[in-house]
């Protein structure tokens, strides 16, 4: 006898007195991820399946529900236009860095409980940041610690464009290493990390913008 609750993102099983656990979809959902034709750096592309895939290990506690959230994922890509050499090559990235190619070929249980616990394990972004502040939250509150500047990187941006600057990053940090950081420079040790900025979309003018406090009193008088 089997009976399942809902929380959150997760659908929980009760299997005769084993819990297992799956990561849940509403059914008014659609599979959208951003686009593979959006104007985002190819790092952004890249790590949509990582992650997904990564989460879907982290919920799934059996390989079965693993491998049917990985035909998920892969069937929300190929709806969102990635190219399935793409995805091909971000899966096998995903079991190769994790030691987990068994999982992906054969469904191999062992692997993929290995797989799993691990990453059970691991501390998310937010996890992490909560440790930090809460070694000494009243000496030091996390939005009172000063960020401490490192004058050996330097983050400079720009403007990222499909059609004009997608070998950008290569391409500077040849120049970069050519006319400024040549042995002997000055800046020979210093690290450059290029932040490139997408270009602002109509959702996000929309949700940011808000007008002038003049329009809203005029439209309350209407």
């Amino acid at each position: 006898h089997c009976t399942s609750v809902h929380f959150l993102d997760v659908t929980i099983t009760n299997e005769n007195g084993k819990l297992r656990t799956s990561i849940y979809h509403k059914p008014t959902t659609e599979p959208y991820i951003l686009p593979y034709t959006s104007d985002h750096p190819n790092h952004i592309h890249r790590n949509i399946p990582y992650e997904a895939l990564l989460r879907a290990a982290r919920i799934c506690s059996h390989v079965n529900d693993f491998n049917s959230e990985r035909i998920r994922i892969d069937m929300s890509l190929l709806l969102n236009s990635y190219p399935p050499n793409f995805i091909t090559k971000q899966l096998h990235r995903f079991f190769r860095l994790n030691s987990a190619m068994p999982v992906l070929t054969v469904l191999n249980e062992d692997v993929y409980h290995h797989l799993h616990q691990t990453q059970l394990q691991q501390p998310t972004l937010r996890e992490k940041k909560l440790i930090n502040m809460m070694h000494d939250p009243i000496a030091k509150p996390f939005v009172l610690q000063p960020k401490i500047w490192n004058k050996e990187i330097m983050y400079p941006c720009y403007l990222y464009d499909t059609s004009l600057t997608s070998n950008l990053p290569n391409q500077f940090y040849k120049w970069w290493q050519t006319y400024y950081a040549f042995p002997r420079s000055p800046l020979e040790h210093i690290k450059v990390m290029l932040v490139a900025n997408t270009n602002r979309t109509l959702e996000s003018i929309f949700i940011h913008k808000k007008p002038p406090r003049e329009l809203l009193t005029k439209m309350e008088t209407i």
